[in-house]
Protein backbone atom coordinates (compact mmCIF):
# COMPACT_ATOMS: atom_id res chain seq x y z
CA UNK A 1 0.00 0.00 0.00
CA UNK A 2 1.44 3.32 -1.00
CA UNK A 3 1.63 6.39 1.13
CA UNK A 4 -0.02 9.58 1.33
CA UNK A 5 2.11 12.19 -0.05
CA UNK A 6 1.91 15.42 2.44
CA UNK A 7 1.40 18.03 -0.23
CA UNK A 8 -0.85 15.74 -2.33
CA UNK A 9 -4.01 17.94 -3.32
CA UNK A 10 -7.45 15.91 -2.81
CA UNK A 11 -10.23 16.45 -5.06
CA UNK A 12 -12.59 19.24 -3.43
CA UNK A 13 -16.12 19.78 -4.96
CA UNK A 14 -18.43 23.07 -4.19
CA UNK A 15 -20.92 24.57 -5.25
CA UNK A 16 -20.27 27.47 -7.96
CA UNK A 17 -23.34 28.53 -8.83
CA UNK A 18 -27.43 28.08 -9.83
CA UNK A 19 -28.67 28.31 -13.04
CA UNK A 20 -32.02 28.78 -13.77
CA UNK A 21 -32.90 28.17 -17.33
CA UNK A 22 -32.32 25.12 -19.94
CA UNK A 23 -30.20 27.90 -22.16
CA UNK A 24 -27.99 28.97 -19.92
CA UNK A 25 -27.39 25.14 -18.28
CA UNK A 26 -26.26 24.42 -22.01
CA UNK A 27 -23.97 27.34 -22.41
CA UNK A 28 -22.33 27.09 -19.33
CA UNK A 29 -21.70 23.26 -19.64
CA UNK A 30 -20.28 23.87 -23.28
CA UNK A 31 -17.84 26.99 -21.42
CA UNK A 32 -16.66 24.63 -18.57
CA UNK A 33 -15.99 21.62 -21.21
CA UNK A 34 -13.99 23.73 -23.43
CA UNK A 35 -11.89 24.75 -20.80
CA UNK A 36 -10.92 21.38 -19.62
CA UNK A 37 -13.09 22.34 -15.96
CA UNK A 38 -15.36 19.35 -14.60
CA UNK A 39 -18.68 19.79 -13.43
CA UNK A 40 -21.43 17.80 -11.70
CA UNK A 41 -25.00 19.46 -11.83
CA UNK A 42 -27.39 18.88 -8.77
CA UNK A 43 -30.77 19.23 -10.40
CA UNK A 44 -33.57 20.44 -8.11
CA UNK A 45 -37.42 22.11 -8.51
CA UNK A 46 -37.57 25.95 -7.29
CA UNK A 47 -40.55 25.80 -5.26
CA UNK A 48 -43.71 27.78 -6.24
CA UNK A 49 -43.66 30.42 -4.57
CA UNK A 50 -40.24 31.62 -5.58
CA UNK A 51 -41.10 31.12 -9.27
CA UNK A 52 -44.13 33.54 -8.98
CA UNK A 53 -41.89 36.12 -6.73
CA UNK A 54 -38.21 36.02 -8.23
CA UNK A 55 -36.74 37.51 -11.12
CA UNK A 56 -35.19 34.62 -12.60
CA UNK A 57 -38.24 33.87 -14.34
CA UNK A 58 -40.49 31.23 -14.17
CA UNK A 59 -38.65 28.01 -14.54
CA UNK A 60 -39.43 25.19 -12.72
CA UNK A 61 -36.27 23.60 -12.85
CA UNK A 62 -33.05 24.93 -11.13
CA UNK A 63 -29.32 22.80 -11.72
CA UNK A 64 -26.44 23.86 -9.11
CA UNK A 65 -23.36 23.09 -11.07
CA UNK A 66 -20.73 21.76 -8.94
CA UNK A 67 -17.22 22.21 -9.66
CA UNK A 68 -13.33 21.86 -8.48
CA UNK A 69 -12.63 24.38 -5.91
CA UNK A 70 -9.53 24.78 -7.55
CA UNK A 71 -11.08 25.81 -10.60
CA UNK A 72 -13.19 28.53 -8.88
CA UNK A 73 -11.64 31.82 -10.15
CA UNK A 74 -11.33 30.57 -13.58
CA UNK A 75 -14.83 29.54 -14.10
CA UNK A 76 -15.79 33.21 -11.97
CA UNK A 77 -14.05 34.69 -14.77
CA UNK A 78 -15.50 32.83 -17.86
CA UNK A 79 -18.94 33.04 -16.05
CA UNK A 80 -19.29 36.77 -15.15
CA UNK A 81 -21.34 38.00 -17.63
CA UNK A 82 -23.67 35.23 -18.48
CA UNK A 83 -27.57 35.45 -17.90
CA UNK A 84 -29.14 33.20 -15.71
CA UNK A 85 -26.15 32.62 -13.07
CA UNK A 86 -26.16 33.29 -9.88
CA UNK A 87 -22.31 32.69 -8.43
CA UNK A 88 -22.95 30.79 -4.92
CA UNK A 89 -19.26 30.77 -4.38
CA UNK A 90 -16.75 33.14 -6.30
Amino acid sequence: MAAIEKDLFFYKEISFCKVYSRESKTALEKLLLQNHISYFIEWGQTPLYQRVFQTHGREKNIYIFRINQADVKKAALLTQHMDNIELVHA
